[in-house]
């Protein structure tokens, strides 16, 4: 399994490192066969550190976590339980679509944009219909079952993923409505 631990704006010590690289490798092996790789990004503000997790496993899943406190181990601590939770509760799930795919889940690559909101006010018309944007990064969308994005999405804990629908081969979406279910956008119907 390949590691990234880094600070942004901080020094991580290899003492840190090492601690690090013990804990998520204990969690991963208890809970994912097949992990790929594991980024670990900590980060200061004012007195709290910040610990970001982000695990990705063979099956196209990934594992994000977040947690703050005064202390950067404390932080790691907190952020490792929380990877760990998300692992125990979808340990079954993961198992289960791991042993019906015999090789990792395939991805393409995409663009993802950051479009500034712009300041249309309701009343005024905006100066023109081109959005300003803000940022460009690249993308993975996976090739997965319907199931499988379900489980993605709630891992990651985002209200929409956009994956290739392994049935179909066409673009489809899964969103979280406002009435608490999931909604599911397949074009190729």
């Amino acid at each position: 399994m390949r590691y990234q631990i880094s600070g942004r704006q901080i020094d991580i010590g290899e003492a840190l490192q090492t601690y690090v690289k013990d804990a998520v490798n204990g969690i991963v092996e208890k809970y994912a066969e097949r992990p790929t790789d594991a980024m670990i990004v900590f980060s200061k503000q004012a007195q709290e550190y910040q610990c970001e997790a982000t695990v990705h496993l063979s099956t196209g899943l990934t594992a994000q976590a977040k947690a703050r406190a005064f202390e950067i181990y404390a932080a790691f601590d907190q952020c490792s339980e929380k990877l760990e939770k998300q692992l125990r509760r979808y340990k079954r799930r993961l198992k289960d679509h791991h042993k019906e795919r015999a090789q990792p889940v395939e991805a393409s690559g995409g663009s993802t944009y950051v479009i500034a909101a712009g300041d249309y006010d309701g009343e005024n018309e905006p100066d023109t219909l081109q959005p300003v944007i803000v940022a460009e990064m690249e993308t993975k969308i996976p090739s997965i079952s319907v199931g499988e994005a379900v489980m993605q999405m709630e891992l990651a804990e985002a209200s929409v993923l956009v994956f290739r629908n392994e049935k179909t081969d066409g673009l489809s979406v899964v969103y979280r409505r406002d009435d608490g279910n999931i909604g599911w956008i397949d074009p190729s119907i």
